[in-house]
This record gives C-alpha cells, sequence and structure tokens, in this order.
C-alpha cells in the first residue's frame, strides 16, 4: 500500500538515521557523502528519503549523491558479503521490484 509506505517512511525516518549513526559509531559530522535512492520505487517514499536526504545534506554541508534503489538493494550485499565479486546472480526484493540480475561488474 504506497500510502501506508510513505506514512511510515515519514514516522521512522529520522529514528532509523539516528540509529545508523549510533550503531555505527560515528556522528554526522565524520560522513562523507548522503546517498538517498532515487528511483524506481514508491515515489511517496522516495520522496521522503530524497527530501530529508537533502534537508541533511544541506543543513550540514554534506555532499548529496543519488543512488538507483535497485543498485543499492544488490550492494547492500557486501554488508553481509564484502567478499562478494562480480559476477553473480541476485534475487533483489522489495516491494513491487522482485527480479533476478546477473552482476557483471561493479558499479
Amino acid at each position: 500500500m504506497p500510502e501506508i509506505a510513505s506514512r511510515n517512511h515519514i514516522e521512522a525516518i529520522s529514528r532509523v538515521a539516528k540509529k545508523a549513526l549510533k550503531e555505527a559509531s560515528i556522528e554526522l559530522k565524520q560522513i562523507d557523502a548522503i546517498t538517498p535512492t532515487y528511483g524506481p520505487g514508491l515515489v511517496g517514499a522516495l520522496l521522503v528519503g530524497v527530501s530529508y536526504a537533502k534537508a541533511l545534506s544541506f543543513a550540514n554541508k554534506i555532499p548529496l549523491v543519488g543512488v538507483n534503489h535497485i543498485q543499492g538493494h544488490i550492494a547492500a550485499n557486501y554488508i553481509t558479503y564484502p567478499e562478494l565479486k562480480p559476477p553473480f546472480l541476485c534475487v533483489m526484493m522489495s516491494g513491487g521490484n522482485t527480479r533476478n540480475y546477473l552482476c557483471k561488474k561493479l558499479y
């Protein structure tokens, strides 16, 4: 439900950002760039993320670099599997985006 997803993003985004910084044991001033996903995806949820990221970027003078939503999901595998090297097959499931991708190179 796109409207519910957007509302949940609004309610959670600040809390999630603060928790991520805390779990990483870093402060916002240590961040090199703020990288929201810009699409594809649910437009309401994307707007929430991009708007929050733009405000955080502007207020803290941190560069803003947009990331493709699907590539972001695929790249998140490197958090759990840092040794992962292309080529590999990735099953990506996120809302309405469910596909198999053959990842041939790093971006």
